[in-house]
């Protein structure tokens, strides 16, 4: 079975999109339908912007989005999948590429998440760090011992989770994970803590937005974060989005519960390759393959 999966923030680089948008009419009317309803030119920074201005939250999330979204649509008649699943933001790509959400619903709320994100990680120092070489169940008792808010945050594979909360608690569990056996424990370069209860703020602001969108019966079932298994109901696809900005995302366990249900080929669909490496290290007998425009 054909399985796409759905890129998150961190994959993103200066001129992505670019090919799409000069070789697809469809692509090109797209990207500048997306300039009219985020009400800047995205794609200026996208073509043509800095690594640092693409790192902007306001931009980078949206950026992403649209790459994938848009690298879908002009897959045409060959985009036939059977599952789909995306790394967190990813998971609102897969959402639009499935059919669950419009395109413009999709990325008005990329765009109202990217905000009300960066309101939150603005109220109190916080950010995330990647644990490498500890089982799980590890990582989970170490940052329960932890004084302050700090949780596991991104199941990316085995032997690579992220952990997330405030930035005095995570220094602290990095300290004990690599007493633990860690072999690495280092703190990312990212805004804040997704992922955390640090997220509550945005996690309310987002639910309101949520609640007034129209989700639709998706094409294929959507293997979501929070549950880590298909869902193809409107009203429990829309509970888990509401829920994803504070929980953690189980990368993991989705891909093996995809493998499970028949998945024998997964096809990234938007910048980077990060996700086929994840895949391969959780399910190495599965194959796979970028999406290419034709």
């Amino acid at each position: 079975m054909k399985a796409y999966v759905f890129p998150g923030q961190g994959a993103q680089f200066t001129g992505m999109g670019k090919d799409l948008y000069e070789k697809s009419g469809q692509a090109k009317e797209l990207f500048e339908k997306a300039n009219e309803i985020l009400g800047f030119r995205i794609t200026d920074i996208m073509f043509e912007g800095t690594a640092e201005q693409l790192k902007e939250t306001k931009v980078t999330q949206p950026a992403v989005f649209l790459h994938s979204v848009i690298l879908a649509k002009t897959l045409g008649s060959d985009f036939k999948p059977e599952m789909v699943a995306g790394h967190s933001l990813g998971e609102f790509s897969a959402l639009v590429a499935a059919g669950a959400l419009t395109f413009e619903d999709g990325l008005k709320l990329v765009s109202q998440r990217a905000l009300a994100m960066q309101k939150a990680c603005e109220i109190t120092p916080s950010t995330m760090a990647a644990v490498l070489g500890l089982d799980d169940k590890v990582v989970e008792d170490v940052c329960a011992t932890i004084d302050g808010v700090v949780v596991p945050a991104n199941y990316n594979c085995p032997g690579q989770l992220v952990i997330s909360g405030e930035t005095t608690a995570v220094e602290k569990a990095c300290i004990a994970m690599k007493e633990a056996g860690a072999k690495r424990a280092l703190i990312l370069p990212v805004g804040g803590a997704f992922h955390s209860p640090m997220m509550e703020p945005a996690r309310e602001e987002l639910a309101a937005a949520i609640e007034k969108t129209t989700f639709s019966t998706p094409v294929c079932p959507v293997y979501q974060n929070v549950p880590a298994s298909a869902v193809t109901n409107p009203d429990e696809i829309k509970q888990n989005l509401i829920i994803q900005l504070t929980a953690p995302v189980k990368w993991t366990q989705s891909v093996q519960n995809m493998v499970a249900d028949g998945a024998t080929l997964f096809t990234e669909v938007g910048p980077g390759n990060v996700l086929q490496g994840l895949v391969k290290k959780i399910a190495p007998e599965a194959q796979t393959a970028a999406a290419v425009l034709s």
